[in-house]
């Protein structure tokens, strides 16, 4: 992959969230200052895949705070395919009110037109986040070696924030419980 030249263009559609989400209010947090006042902007890159949903999971438990903002980004070969446009949309509308629910932060949500790796840099670039997360593909290392992946792109080709590639379930990370449908969670 090539990186994505600086004044080059991109289509994208933002995501209107559903109404339900209540506002999230600034926190007042007297005692603090600079950064943690303000909240973070936090990339969360977001596929229909299990280990973007694992990804997405860990960032909510282990990296998001009260004051922070989180963009959900997902890259589409066509920001004008109103199919594909509507389940994005759907996507997105489940996460942001999980990331409410989880961690009470506030969601903007973006459908972009592009090559995934290619596109979140450009985002990254952009918002000039806390970091950029993203899960694997779930590939074998020889698969991803002679193929690529996006997440190998993000970390080599994202100047402007650091990269978090949160590794898929089957590499054993148990800490992250789903408390939405566990009834008795594993302590």
């Amino acid at each position: 992959m090539e990186a994505l030249p600086e004044d080059e263009e991109y289509s994208f559609r933002e995501v209107v969230l559903p109404s339900l989400i209540p506002v999230v209010q600034e926190p007042e947090l007297e005692r603090e200052s600079g950064e943690r006042r303000r909240g973070r902007d936090v990339i969360v890159a977001v596929d229909h895949g299990p280990n973007s949903k694992h990804a997405f999971d860990w960032a909510l438990v282990h990296f998001c705070r009260l004051a922070d903002t989180l963009h959900l980004v997902h890259a589409v070969s066509s920001v004008k395919n109103d199919v594909v446009y509507e389940t994005s949309q759907a996507l997105m509308e489940k996460l942001a009110i999980e990331a409410y629910q989880v961690a009470m932060v506030k969601s903007v949500a973006r459908v972009v037109e592009g090559d995934a790796g290619k596109v979140i840099c450009k985002e990254a670039e952009k918002v000039k986040p806390a970091a950029v997360i993203l899960g694997t593909r779930g590939r074998s290392l020889v698969r991803s070696v002679l193929q690529g992946s996006v997440s190998e792109y993000c970390f080599h080709n994202c100047k402007s924030a650091p990269v978090i590639i949160v590794p898929g379930k089957e590499a054993g990370d148990e800490s992250i419980v789903d408390w939405t449908r566990s009834e008795d969670p594993k302590p």
